[in-house]
């Protein structure tokens, strides 16, 4: 079980590289819990509950607010129902120009193939200074 659920957290990156939301959505539960890392720029609204939630919370977002934005994991393990991603964000702020490369884990819990919790962590610090970055620290 514990290797499916790491090629399916793989895939699911891979989806989401290539633009394929859609793809990404269907591994979840229809009532999975999303919850962003504290203090981070999308926390507002943790949890987010299902998938149209994380699509409109999260997902839109991004895209919207993110000139370029990356998800690229290193490293999947699993153990059980449980998969956890070790691995970096990197992207462009659109209205600051303000850059990250920060690192990330995320824990995916699995229910009958499918992700029922997700729970981010990362450097919201690096993000947060990324926003909000002044005009004149945009050089």
């Amino acid at each position: 079980m514990s290797q499916e659920n790491v090629d399916r957290v793989r895939s699911m990156y891979e989806a989401f590289a290539r633009g394929d939301v859609p793809a990404v959505l269907a591994g979840m539960d229809p009532k999975i819990e999303w919850n962003e890392a504290e203090n981070f720029i999308y926390a507002d609204k943790n949890p987010y509950i299902g998938p149209q939630a994380i699509l409109e919370g999260v997902f839109m977002r991004i895209g919207s607010e993110w000139s370029t934005f990356s998800v690229a994991p290193e490293e999947i393990l699993g153990s059980g129902d449980t998969a956890i991603a070790f691995g970096r964000y990197r992207g462009t702020y659109k209205a600051t120009n303000g850059r990250i490369d920060a690192q990330f884990v995320h824990v995916f819990k699995f229910r009958d193939g499918k992700i029922v919790k997700f729970q981010q962590y990362t450097d919201t610090a690096q993000v947060r200074d990324a926003v909000s970055r002044s005009a004149a620290a945009k050089g």
